[in-house]
């Protein structure tokens, strides 16, 4: 049977040695790659129905858990195996509240990685053996579901905000006018309920991933 996989990372090496484990454990796999989120966002486009997409946390375009959350709320039916550097297992039971149906480490060798994906496509839930029996009832964060409401392209201004760019930055690299970029804005602030950028990337910050001795202040961000 064959399958139709994406893998969404930004380490092109990493994207290598899955490609290598997809082709070794699945018969003849259809394989996207994407570096972005905004680049996952187009292969979707294109593909919107894969049968898994394996994702990393740490992404450009995201910001902590917030890619997984976007593509639960919009591909509710596509299995999403998270594929991560850290085996924290506070970062695996976060994933897994926010509809992971797996988390692979990076560190697993390739016959563990090949076991993990068929175990997913299979419908079947793959966690590390330094995570059994960890508990994952189903998270309800409001932000959760703010931010599965917004579009596509709301959720890529989304996160350009959260980088510290200006209207006018955002419209330059979307290639879209300013007076886009602030209808998009306005509409972003009313479904998260805020009410400038600063609030958003509080907001934002429910979703980051912690990381020991990352103690970055944010910036204010109001226009």
């Amino acid at each position: 049977m064959e399958h139709t996989i994406i893998i969404a990372d930004d380490h092109p090496l990493f994207r290598t040695a899955l490609q290598a484990a997809l082709r070794q454990g699945l018969q003849n796999p259809e394989i996207h790659e994407a570096g972005s989120i905004a680049a996952l966002q187009s292969v979707l486009q294109q593909v919107p129905s894969p049968d898994l997409i394996l994702l990393d946390l740490h992404m450009p375009g995201a910001h902590g858990f917030s890619g997984l959350i976007f593509l639960r709320g919009h591909y509710p039916e596509v299995p999403v195996a998270i594929v991560s550097a850290t085996e924290d297992q506070q970062v695996i039971q976060r994933a897994m509240q926010h509809g992971a149906n797996g988390f692979i480490p990076k560190s697993s060798p390739l016959d563990t990685l090949k076991e993990a994906i068929t175990h997913v496509l299979d419908g079947e839930v793959w966690l590390p053996g330094s995570a059994a029996g960890l508990s994952t009832p189903q998270a309800t964060h409001d932000i959760e579901q703010k931010l599965a409401s917004l579009t596509p392209q709301q959720f890529r201004v989304l996160g350009m905000i959260s980088e510290g760019m200006l209207n006018k930055q955002i419209a330059y690299d979307l290639e879209v006018s300013e007076a886009t970029i602030k209808a998009h804005v306005t509409a972003i602030f009313k479904k998260l309920g805020v009410r400038n950028r600063t609030q958003a990337v509080i907001a934002m910050k429910e979703l980051e991933i912690d990381q020991p001795g990352n103690q970055n202040d944010s910036q204010t961000l109001d226009d």
